[in-house]
This record gives C-alpha cells, sequence and structure tokens, in this order.
C-alpha cells in the first residue's frame, strides 16, 4: 500500500503541494489526474524518493520511501522525461538494471524485445521519442516490479503499442498484486483501467475515490417540462445548467436516486440521465463549467 499523509513542498516561498493526502491500495491502478502545474511531477518525484517533503509522510508498506534503498529495489519508475545512458544502447542498459534490480527477469526482457521489436544493438539516443519509451516499459518491467509509478506513459505511442502496454500492467496487477500509480492526461485511457481516481488541482488533493463511486454521485441529465413550479431543480445540487430550447441539461452532483425522486416530481414530458465520462467529471469538478470546452461535452 502506498500512503501520502499532510504532504508540503514549496520552492523559493511558491507552495507546490499542501496538506496533501493520497492512498493507494495494494494490487490496484490508482490515476493521477490534474491541471498542467497541479503539482502531479513534484508529488510523484517524492513519491519516488527524488525529493524529500518540507513536512508529511510519504510511506510505501508503512516504511518511510526516502534513502530508503530496499523499497526502491521493488519499484519501477518511468518519468515524462526520460534519461539514458548516452553511449548505451538496449542491451547494455539491460545489463546495467539487472545488476541493480535483484528480481530481474531475463526471460521476460528478450520476450518483450521481441514482441515491441526493438533493436538491442543501436543507441538508445538515436531512437524516437516513442521508442525509447517502449525501452523504458521494457527495462522497468523486466525487473518486475511490486510497485509501478507512471508519468504521461503512453505519450507518443501508437494506438497498438499503447493496447500492448496496459495489457502488461494489468496482467501483472491481476497475476502479481502489482501496485500502479498513473499520471495521465489522457483521461479516456485512465477511465477503462483505473481503479480510483485523485485529482489535483493547485498543489491540493480536490477528490479522491475509487471510480465506480465517483461516477455514482454526478450525473449528467437532459430534462424538459411542460408545466414546473417555481424551480425545478430546487433541492439539487447543480454543477453546471444550459438550456437549449426548451430542453435543460445539467451536471448534477447528488445520488442518482434522489435525482429521479426531485425531477419525476415536477412530471417531466424528458427526462435522461446521460453517460458522463471522467473527462467532463474532471472538468466539472474543477470549475470548468464556464469554459468554452462546455460546448464539446455537450
Amino acid at each position: 500500500m502506498i500512503k501520502i499523509k499532510n504532504l508540503d513542498k514549496s520552492f523559493d516561498g511558491f507552495k507546490a503541494l499542501t496538506d496533501l493526502n493520497l492512498n493507494v491500495k495494494k494490487g490496484s491502478i490508482y490515476g493521477l489526474v490534474g491541471t498542467n502545474g497541479a503539482g502531479k511531477t513534484t508529488l510523484i518525484k517524492h513519491l519516488t524518493g527524488i525529493l524529500k517533503p518540507d513536512a508529511g509522510d510519504i510511506l510505501i508498506e508503512d516504511s518511510p520511501v526516502f534513502d530508503n534503498i530496499t523499497i526502491k529495489e521493488r519499484m519501477g519508475f518511468i518519468p515524462d522525461d526520460l534519461y539514458f545512458f548516452a553511449s548505451y544502447n538496449l542491451k547494455e542498459s539491460a545489463k546495467f538494471y539487472s545488476s541493480i534490480y535483484p528480481n530481474w527477469n531475463q526471460k521476460r526482457y528478450e520476450y518483450m524485445v521481441k514482441q515491441f521489436d526493438l533493436n538491442e544493438k543501436r543507441k538508445l539516443s538515436k531512437f524516437s521519442k516513442g521508442m525509447q519509451k517502449q525501452a523504458a516499459f521494457i527495462l522497468t518491467m523486466s525487473s518486475m516490479p511490486d510497485y509501478l509509478i507512471l508519468d504521461e506513459p503512453i505519450d507518443g505511442l501508437d494506438p497498438i503499442i499503447r493496447k500492448l502496454v496496459w495489457k502488461y500492467i494489468v496482467e501483472d496487477v491481476a497475476e502479481r498484486e502489482m501496485t500502479v500509480l498513473v499520471s495521465s492526461h489522457n483521461l479516456r485511457e485512465l477511465e477503462g483501467i483505473c481503479d480510483s481516481i485523485g485529482i489535483l488541482s493547485k498543489g491540493k488533493m480536490m477528490i479522491e475515490r475509487d471510480l465506480d463511486e465517483l461516477k455514482s454521485d454526478i450525473h449528467k441529465i437532459q430534462v424538459a417540462f411542460k408545466n414546473a413550479a417555481g424551480n425545478p431543480y430546487e433541492g439539487l445540487n447543480v454543477l453546471h445548467k444550459e438550456s437549449r430550447g426548451t430542453v435543460d441539461l445539467l451536471i448534477i452532483r447528488n445520488r442518482k436516486d434522489v435525482v429521479e425522486q426531485i425531477i419525476n416530481e415536477q412530471h417531466p414530458v424528458i427526462f435522461d440521465v446521460l453517460p458522463l465520462s471522467l473527462e467532463e467529471i474532471f472538468i466539472y469538478e474543477l470549475g470548468g463549467g464556464d469554459h468554452e470546452i462546455e460546448s464539446i461535452l455537450f
């Protein structure tokens, strides 16, 4: 289990993270999302022991991460900005990884190289960005991590390779109970694989919930009334409302049964509860309802 408690971090007077808490269950996939500059990468650098917090605790299996070699030997980390030794090829990098990760799996490495169709003898510095991401993924997954931390892992990858990456991750979670935290702007793909979501904004954790639970409390509806007395939405937590002719489109944060009860009491002529994506939840939870993107969502 990964646990962060009351984390604070400042850089030259700028508060990057404030009283931040995070919980990732063992054997689960946790999606970390947020706007640009929200503090996601700073949080990940604390979680991987690169940065030391000003205050708070970063714990894996109840042990502090910073300067903890035993934990780091069981952790895989793929940053958004990759770094490789300039003169190394993939085969030489694998030899280096095998010397520092005690659970290195040479057979998996050899199989993945063939599956991703990469040239072991070509310098990694000559690889494209997408190929470097694949190389980093092969090396990391071959170290058989118990904890996998990913920062924009599929950025720059084609759809076939993205599917293969997620396949390996999901299988290791299912078979080895690997614990995963992934930060990404690709909310549609996170929605398909994550068990829980943390929404970060301005260095603070705004929401941390199981994905299914999060979706159960926020809804998109379209509704029209022939004759509605007063405010037909009184008693509902309306995050956004838009009218198109006689039809209202709303984003509402309430339990579904509460929404249905209040709307049905007004005898609507049209009432539909529409599917709501993680992307829409993210936008409206962070107050983006007045942004021009709302026209796309509806």
